[in-house]
């Protein structure tokens, strides 16, 4: 008889529940019973990644890496970005290397969540997915508004064609309740409608973008792929304008001095730009749609860090050589806004400040649809391991893609834009991404020592080198960080405190309803095989 559920006490037996792993092998074969259909290739996965990881980061924040906060709250690293944009990809590359070896090795979905159940165990596999759930779902609604405020710029350059209502749309219509707040304090004659009391406040454009995308990742994951690579040929195409027109503008003097703010202006660039290059993780959330996993997705997600490295580089040494950021001279805020658009303009090429903004738009776009495609996965691998609903499960008859989840998905979003503080939430997208990172090369570690002969596919060179130096490299940043005046630090503690309770409460609850579900079948099964002898 199936032992009766009991709720969770701190006991031997507790402890060694919520640590009980699960077995690669069991995940591998869950997926092949029930899994994603495989649909994605080598290049598929490096579009998807480059499409990840080119968007609002060095269309907007890189020139804040450059050339410093307007309040000099924070330091530029000045012509040496190029040296900050290094060692990102350098603290990146450690940590890439273990998501390849662990995504060769278990290729289904959730990244590192399935990883981190099959080292250290359902609670802390729970707690990443929780921590995921920052750098994904609320990473999606940050963007999700960026992109919001890239489309309303964008529409207000045809002011002389269009309405004025919709070249310059009113601002309850186009922000969060927290922005147009803002907004209207400085600028009291803002309108914003209010009920009882409360602003009405609704981001229409970025409900209106995830709808769109939403439909399109229920519809197939390689059709989202497609519109990833034309969205990815857009912003290509749209930053080798930038290079090769802007190169005849490059003024080698400003350039010097080369280190303004010497290794602190460095490392400072170095943490900002650090966020231009996360988004190749969520790749490793697609591995089970992947057709050849053991061999595209290292190639998959190294190549897309080394392709958006060298177009980071390329695009950091013509903007400091058009624009002086060295600290001679103080820097325009449209600069720190806008950079590639400002040097376009600055120098009278305004049809190519408009190509660049369009490419602002692609860009955001296509990381709109891999975060939103990650969400799910990460989910949809959660709803198997009994954490949340099975009914997440269920495959879209004829698209073959979790249509329930993905719109669930969508609508959360919706509602995190009318409700959240976006600076803070944009802010905690950080923390998770460090945090998972950090626990994907402690993992690697643990398995080579608890499953040292099972295949890989392949494996992280130099190892324990370059795991330990991915857990220094993003532990140092994540410190650096928290060391800064800002909310989102003392947040952080209290989502990981709610998503423990959140388990307690009923992830751990629903594992032990089922695993006594599983042991009543068990036991009805044996029943029946000696009534028949």
């Amino acid at each position: 008889m199936a032992e009766k559920f009991k709720r969770a006490t701190l006991s031997r037996n507790f402890l060694k529940t919520i640590t009980r792993k699960k077995s690669p092998d069991e995940m591998v074969a869950e997926a092949g019973a029930e899994g994603l259909e495989k649909t994605l290739g080598v290049w598929d996965l490096i579009i998807l990644g480059v499409g990840a990881i080119i968007g609002s980061g060095i269309f907007a924040v890189v020139g804040i890496c450059a050339a410093g906060s307007a309040d000099g709250s924070i330091l530029g690293a000045g012509p040496a970005l190029v040296i900050s944009m290094i060692i990102a990809a350098v603290a990146c590359i450690f940590s890439a290397l273990c998501y390849s070896e662990f995504a060769t090795m278990i290729p289904v979905a959730g990244g590192a969540y399935t990883y981190t159940f099959a080292t250290l165990g359902e609670f802390a596999a729970w707690m990443v997915g929780w921590v995921l759930m920052l750098e994904y779902a609320i990473g999606f609604i940050a963007v999700a508004c960026a992109w919001s405020n890239h489309f309303v710029q964008f529409m207000s350059g045809f002011e002389r064609i269009l309405p004025a209502w919709l070249a310059h749309p009113p601002v309850w219509l186009v922000n969060d309740a927290f922005s147009a707040s803002k907004i209207a304090a400085a600028n009291p004659d803002v309108f914003i409608p209010k009920f009882f009391g409360v602003p009405i406040c609704i981001n229409l454009p970025a409900m209106l973008i995830i709808l769109l995308i939403t439909a399109i990742l229920v519809k197939g994951t390689k059709d989202s792929a497609k519109m990833a690579g034309i969205m990815v040929f857009v912003k290509l195409a749209v930053i080798a304008l930038f290079v090769f027109a802007g190169i005849f503008f490059v003024r080698p003097e400003n350039w010097t001095p080369f280190v303004p703010n010497g290794a602190a202006g460095i490392f400072s660039g170095a943490f900002l730009i650090f966020f231009a290059y996360i988004g190749f993780d969520a790749i490793a959330t697609a591995a089970e749609e992947c057709k050849n996993p053991q061999k595209d997705l290292p190639i998959g997600i190294i190549g897309s860090l080394m392709i958006t490295t060298l177009v980071y580089v390329a695009v950091a040494l013509v903007l400091t050589g058009m624009q002086n950021t060295s600290g001679n001279i103080p820097v325009p805020t449209d600069f720190l806004k806008a950079p590639m658009a400002y040097c376009m303009s600055l120098h009278k090429l305004n049809w190519a400040a408009g190509l660049i903004s369009v490419g602002s738009l692609a860009g955001l776009t296509s990381v709109l649809l891999v975060l939103e495609m990650a969400a799910t996965r990460i989910l949809y691998a959660m709803s198997r391991d009994h954490f949340i609903s099975q009914r997440f499960q269920k495959l879209h008859p004829k698209f073959k893609t979790p249509a329930l989840l993905t719109w669930t998905v969508g609508g959360l979003a919706i509602v995190g834009i009318l409700t959240l503080n976006l600076d803070v939430a944009a802010e905690l997208c950080n923390y998770g991404t460090f945090t998972s990172f950090i626990i994907v090369c402690v993992a690697v570690l643990i398995l080579r020592k608890t499953d040292p002969d099972r295949p890989r596919p392949f494996k992280v060179p130099f190892s324990p080198l370059f795991p330990a130096l991915g857990i220094v490299c993003c532990g140092g940043l994540m410190v650096y960080k928290s060391m800064q005046p800002s909310g989102s630090a003392l947040l952080f503690p209290v989502w990981l405190g709610v998503g423990a309770v959140i388990y307690l409460l009923y992830g751990y609850v629903k594992n032990r309803i089922n695993e006594n579900k599983l042991h009543n079948e068990k036991v009805e099964l044996k029943k029946q095989e000696l009534m028949n002898k």
